[in-house]
């Protein structure tokens, strides 16, 4: 059973059959759990009860899920946020992900591979004190804590993925990073379950770090392995 007993998890969803089975394997798992079927509802509960994490379904019978992700992600810019998708196409999942997902795992969905997730979040998150609160990248400025990029006046904020990646793909700067060892340390999933998640997390560094997105200078691309960071 998973140590963080006392991590709040928030259900959006509204297929009944779904949210029995996660509240029973959740709490089983040791975490608190909330659900809620519909978007209103779903945003009115992460104000007011501010949940660890939200797992969030895209058909809604009331709202668009994008929609509700955009304004959860607005209300908190850290809080992680993983996508339950009948959704399989690639632009749907990068859509989920454009409005401030942080995951996303397509239905039928293994309960083991998820519960996997989330154990991988929390444990990062309780090592993130142990780690440098702010840190450069060229001319930018993160700030672990805040979860933002800052130049000057210009700030940005990061996802909690997205500062994972960074602060992994920092740790061994100036070298190879593979994507099997980004999605085992960052997701806490095996490269057979995903081939694009951390592709296309790259992707969304890039547009906010670097200046020219096809000519990258700081995350590079390593062909047949991975990705580094040049500081």
């Amino acid at each position: 059973m998973a140590s963080e007993g006392s991590k709040r998890i928030l259900i959006v969803e509204d297929e009944p059959d779904i949210v029995r089975g996660l509240k029973d394997a959740l709490t089983f798992e040791g975490f608190t759990v909330e659900a809620r079927g519909t978007g209103a509802e779903g945003l009115s509960a992460a104000a007011d009860w501010q949940p660890d994490l939200v797992l969030l379904d895209l058909m809604l019978p009331d709202d668009n899920g994008y929609r509700v992700c955009e304004a959860l992600r607005a209300r908190d810019p850290a809080v992680p946020i993983i996508i339950l998708t009948a959704k399989a196409q690639e632009a749907d999942k990068v859509r989920g992900l454009d409005a401030g997902a942080d995951d996303y795992v397509t239905k039928p969905f293994s309960v083991a591979e998820l519960i996997a997730r989330i154990n991988a979040i929390f444990r990062r998150q309780s090592r993130m004190a142990a780690s440098d609160e702010t840190f450069a990248i060229g001319p930018w400025t993160v700030n672990a804590r805040k979860h933002t990029i800052t130049r000057g006046r210009q700030s940005k904020r990061l996802t909690f993925y997205e500062l994972e990646v960074l602060k992994l793909l920092r740790e061994r700067a100036d070298e190879a990073v593979s994507r099997e060892e980004l999605l085992d340390k960052v997701w806490g999933v095996s490269a057979a379950s995903t081939n694009r998640t951390v592709d296309n997390f790259i992707v969304k560094l890039r547009r906010k770090l670097e200046e020219d997105q096809k000519n990258p200078r700081h995350i590079l691309t390593v062909y047949g392995l991975g990705y580094k960071l040049v500081p």
